[in-house]
């Protein structure tokens, strides 16, 4: 049986030894992110800090609470699902689509019965200081909430569109929030809210259960409800309840919930950040107000944070796990939903939101860039520069096979292809790109070149006159098991899982 809260996951994590609390009083101000920051890169337990220094708060800050372990990252995500443990990542990520193609309606429930009602503030006891919100990494434009769910209206669905963008703290009232143009949030914003002059209810859902914050880091097609595939994942229906403010739905076992509206016409700073490529980058721009009109929580709220750039080299953190763990089962529903033959689309574990592998098979000649043409071109990819591809039998969670077929089946001369499209729409975070590749400061999306590639690192002619068969592969891993090897390591041994569960 799935969790239904982050309460529910953060004990489950404490019951595989993956939790460590720190009662010690830590500070916001650059010590809880580090102290998170070295849990991520050595592959340690999820910090949690129960007391905040020189802040009289019953609440308790969680670092990268959705970080999986380097070697394993679906683990703890197939426990908080309540899948068998020890799944191969194939077989995971074949669970998720099950899942993910049967999608539940939520269910609403009264505000006496939602724990993140506990607490009701509105009017002058709105003060957004009275909460612990980390300043991440030395050098970002301020103290920042960016692990959460935005619910917003969407006119094709009942409960809103859920996405992520993270939010700057300004003062006991007021924030920024990064939209920008080219999402559905930003998009639905900028393009209708605003130009009538509207404010756009908005509700920020900070500490929601497991299958909300996979769903807000999802590609749902525009006019489904993200709701539903939360429900799905759960294989039970998600809990709303009406905010108090508006008519929007959130969460009901959610932490923290920040309601309030995004102000036409009127910005504030944002930035600049650490991001999740590592770097510190800019430009420090003008992005639209998100004020607060009303706070609920649960008694002794854990408020979750990630640690962006800790998810790039060797590291883990919340932001690449769930790209892992929930973006790439839900691409490769989305890609065969198009009609592509794909096997599992996976992003690169440790630079998840630029490199992507896809196992698939190659139909006819061609293929490939039509699916290429396909993924760049789609709203959904607009993070990711590189794709890899590999025969559908390839692990793609298989760093090592993966270099693999890029060693022996990329021709330099033939294989790597320059795929870069003047004016496509790109998010202006990546490093490489000079301030005039960026673009428009006050919406964020790049209108220069892009530098869009992929590689092509399929097999070329027929599979079976390689020298390493099926069944070859299997009775090899078969033996190295015997020998004492971890037989999670290998992915010809599934059948073995089933049969143990």
């Amino acid at each position: 049986m799935a969790v239904n809260s982050l309460r529910e996951y953060l004990d489950l994590l404490d019951t595989t030894g993956w939790l460590r609390s720190f009662d010690q009083p830590v500070s916001w101000d650059l010590e809880a992110s580090a102290a998170t920051m070295l849990a991520n890169i050595r592959d340690g337990p999820i910090p949690v800090f129960e007391s905040i220094a020189g802040l009289e708060t019953e609440s308790k800050l969680v670092g990268d609470p959705y970080r999986g372990p380097q070697t394993r990252p679906w683990d703890h995500f197939a426990r908080a699902l309540g899948l068998p443990t020890g799944l191969s990542g194939r077989t995971y990520y074949d669970r998720v689509i099950d899942r993910l193609n049967a999608p539940k309606a939520p269910r609403t429930v009264p505000s006496n019965e939602a724990p993140c009602k506990e607490t009701v503030r509105t009017g002058t006891e709105v003060d957004l200081l009275s909460f612990p919100w980390p300043y991440i990494h030395e050098g970002d434009g301020g103290r920042y909430s960016n692990h959460h769910t935005i619910v917003a209206p969407d006119p094709d669905t009942e409960w809103g569109t859920w996405s992520s963008h993270r939010m700057m703290i300004h003062d006991g009232s007021q924030a920024s929030l990064l939209l920008l143009a080219g999402e559905q949030v930003p998009n639905r914003y900028y393009y209708d809210y605003e130009p009538r002059g509207e404010p756009m209810p908005v509700a920020v859902v900070i500490g929601a259960e497991p299958t909300v914050e996979c769903t807000a880091d999802m590609w749902i097609p525009t006019g489904r409800s993200e709701a539903a595939f939360a429900g799905g994942l759960k294989n039970a229906p998600v809990d709303l309840v009406q905010c108090e403010t508006n008519d929007l739905y959130v969460p009901a076992t959610a932490e923290l919930v920040l309601e309030g509206h995004v102000r036409p016409d009127d910005r504030l700073d944002e930035g600049p950040f650490g991001d999740y490529f590592g770097y510190m980058n800019g430009p420090r721009r003008s992005m639209p107000v998100f004020e607060v009109d009303a706070i609920t929580h649960r008694h002794e709220p854990r408020l979750p944070f990630c640690v962006e750039g800790s998810g790039v080299g060797y590291g883990q953190n919340s932001t690449s796990t769930l790209r892992l763990v929930a973006a790439g089962p839900d691409a490769t529903v989305g890609l065969r939903a198009a009609g592509f033959d794909v096997s599992m689309a996976v992003p690169w574990r440790f630079t998840s939101r630029t490199v992507w592998v896809i196992a698939t098979d190659r139909p006819y000649p061609g293929y490939l860039h039509e699916l290429a043409n396909f993924i760049f071109t789609t709203w959904g990819m607009l993070h990711i520069d590189f794709f890899v591809f590999v025969d559908a039998a390839v692990d793609p969670l298989d760093p090592r096979a993966v270099l693999t077929a890029i060693a022996l089946e990329a021709d330099p001369d033939a294989d790597f292809h320059q795929f870069g499209v003047e004016r496509m729409p790109k998010v202006p975070l990546n490093i490489y790109q000079t301030p005039d590749e960026k673009g428009s400061a006050d919406v964020g999306t790049s209108k220069a070149k892009t530098a869009k590639a992929y590689i092509d690192a399929t097999t070329d002619g027929d599979a079976a006159e390689t020298t390493a068969t099926t069944e070859t592969r299997k009775q090899a891993q078969e033996r190295l098991v015997e020998a004492g090897l971890d037989a999670a390591r290998f992915d010809q041994l599934d059948e073995r899982e089933e049969q143990s569960q």
